[in-house]
């Protein structure tokens, strides 16, 4: 069975930053813990799909995504100064949260939420940058299709969750 819409698919993988052959290590996804995912559903990056088309199990894959069709370039508008009245409560700021190298979670203004890393603390502000943390990074996966079946009624439904039908996986459903 080749990977295709509507199948569900678990790879393994190494995922480097900087450079193919001995660029960071970043992640890695394990036959014990392996990546599994409905394909065509727009959930991974494109680029990592549009690799794993076609591919069956006990092929191994090869991927080289460019920052620019990975997470993006980093945007230095993603790097803002938030008062730290906004890390208070109870009227008190909670310091173990608000120290350099932290993730938070927070939301924008439209009420979407976001991870922020605090870069730095100034006497009023808190400068964190917004940016996805492998913006401005290429990507080279290395990995293993390991499984692919075919997605279950239920698997479907939730994959597909627009009462117009999803437009990822090509189905017209109503849910």
């Amino acid at each position: 069975m080749a990977i295709d819409k509507n199948k569900i698919v678990s790879v393994t993988y190494e995922l480097r930053v900087g450079n193919k052959l001995d660029g960071e290590i970043v992640e890695v996804s394990t036959n014990e813990n392996p990546l599994t995912f409905p394909f065509g559903t727009g959930m991974l990056l494109p680029k990592f799909e549009s690799a794993l088309t076609e591919k069956e199990v006990g092929d191994s894959f090869e991927i080289e995504i460019n920052a620019k069709d990975g997470y993006g370039e980093i945007d230095e508008n993603m790097v803002v100064n938030i008062p730290k009245t906004a890390f208070e409560i109870n009227g008190e700021i909670d310091y173990d949260m608000i120290s350099v190298g932290n993730t938070i979670p927070m939301m924008s203004t439209s009420g979407h939420p976001m991870n922020g890393i605090i870069l730095e603390i100034e006497d009023d502000d808190v400068i964190m940058d917004f940016n996805h943390p492998l913006a401005g990074q290429d990507l080279f996966f290395t990995g293993n299709v390991i499984e692919i079946r075919d997605m279950t009624e239920d698997e479907f439904s939730h994959s597909c969750d627009s009462e117009e039908g999803c437009g990822n996986c090509g189905c017209d459903h109503k849910h």
